[in-house]
């Protein structure tokens, strides 16, 4: 009997032994905290002009970094900003790229560009790198002394009027990235934010906008002064009291000219409406002035297909001088001449806006400019002489049984 109970008593004490050896086999694994989730980061480079870049942060940027939370994390550079247009050109320096538009995305060795790229690319990216384990910072010159230069500054508080989780823009004045280089305007991350908006300060004068690319906006500037003039000579000339000298030899520039302008126009409609990186030449940045919210009339209209209908127009309008009766000759002269004037007004506003409020100077919209300024200087004497036809022809002696082709 005593072993009996000796048998029970062991069992019992190798039970307890078993149980408590479980408990502390598994209470270090439970103590252990959980390994932290990889992350993956990337840079942004926008500007606050930039429609494209508000659509990628709207409807690319903003969900996904709803989706992966604190697994991503993205910091915006406003390239508006001395040190960030200079963080950008070394991240250009970098990919060994001469120049390119915004927005700009980096995500470790591969960048990306444009509202189309963008969207399609990065949700592969964030998967593939988060499967290998996360992604640290690109290895972009000078990235990493602003991110901590950045992170050194008091970030501000989120209004409590916006629910929304945000990446705000530090406002406090930070040290400088090299002594003469200032730190980039950086949407950096606060401990509660997953959120990005954009910044509607834009820190460059208008002189120093034009200094960013001294010969691409140079360039629009020296275009914009000579559509200026051409505009006051056709004022004086259309006031003036001497007859309308014959344009014959003038008559087939104007069908080529409108074929070399509907060129131009189309390939920018087609650039602004698949939003697709455009070839540009090797003065000025096309790609930034085609992303920026002045390529669309009214945030609606692309400013290149505004230029097809245009040159359609002017293209009809002289078919119509060349086939009609005299007097439906004398109006589409008339027409002519007054969809030129527009279009030249129009180019002047938009060649403005190009060095003195983008920043960048587009060379397909300067040729388009120099064309409509030719059909408007083409199209003055045919004009003229419609207009004095139509309403004082009597009075000058124009006989309305003449040629169209003489108007």
């Amino acid at each position: 009997m005593n072993g009996i109970s000796y048998f029970i008593t062991m069992r019992r004490l190798f039970i307890i032994a078993l149980i408590f050896s479980c408990w502390f086999a598994v209470s270090p694994v439970s103590a252990t905290p959980e390994p932290s989730q990889p992350v993956v980061h990337a840079v942004l480079f926008y500007s606050p002009t930039c429609g494209h870049c508000q659509y990628v942060i709207t409807e690319t940027m903003l969900p996904l970094l709803e989706q992966y939370g604190e697994q991503l994390v993205i910091v915006g550079v406003d390239i508006s900003t001395s040190g960030g247009q200079a963080l950008y050109k070394n991240a250009l320096q970098y990919f060994k790229l001469e120049s390119s538009g915004v927005p700009f995305l980096v995500v470790g060795d591969t960048y990306l560009i444009g509202s189309a790229d963008i969207p399609e690319k990065f949700p592969d990216l964030i998967e593939k790198h988060l499967a290998q384990g996360g992604l640290d910072w690109p290895s972009i010159p000078g990235l990493a002394e602003a991110l901590t230069q950045t992170q050194n500054t008091q970030a501000p508080t989120p209004q409590s009027s916006n629910p929304a989780p945000t990446l705000q823009a530090t406002s406090q004045a930070v040290p400088t990235l090299e002594s003469a280089t200032p730190t980039p305007n950086i949407l950096a991350p606060t401990p509660t934010t997953v959120g990005l908006i954009l910044t509607d300060d834009i820190n460059l004068t208008a002189w120093e906008r034009l200094a960013l690319d001294p010969t691409g906006n140079g360039l629009a500037v020296v275009v914009l002064v000579g559509m200026l003039l051409m505009l006051i000579y056709g004022i004086i000339y259309f006031r003036g009291s001497s007859s309308p000298t014959s344009t014959h030899s003038w008559n087939w520039h104007i069908p080529m000219l409108c074929i070399a302008g509907l060129a131009i126009a189309g390939y920018l409609a087609y650039v602004e409406i698949n939003l697709v990186e455009a070839v540009c030449g090797p003065v000025g940045d096309c790609n930034t002035v085609q992303q920026s919210e002045y390529a669309r009339l009214f945030g609606i209209l692309p400013i290149g297909l505004l230029g097809v209908v245009g040159y359609i127009m002017i293209l009809s309008a002289w078919v119509f001088m060349r086939s009609a009766n005299k007097r439906l000759a004398a109006y589409a002269s008339l027409a002519l001449l007054g969809i030129t004037s527009f279009g030249v007004l129009f180019s002047v506003y938009l060649t403005f806006l190009e060095p003195f409020v983008i920043g960048a100077t587009c060379a397909w919209c300067l040729s388009s400019a120099i064309i409509m300024t030719a059909l408007f200087l083409f199209g003055l004497a045919t004009g003229k002489a419609a207009f004095i036809y139509l309403f004082y022809g009597e009075k000058h002696g124009i006989k309305r049984s003449s040629s169209s082709r003489a108007i």
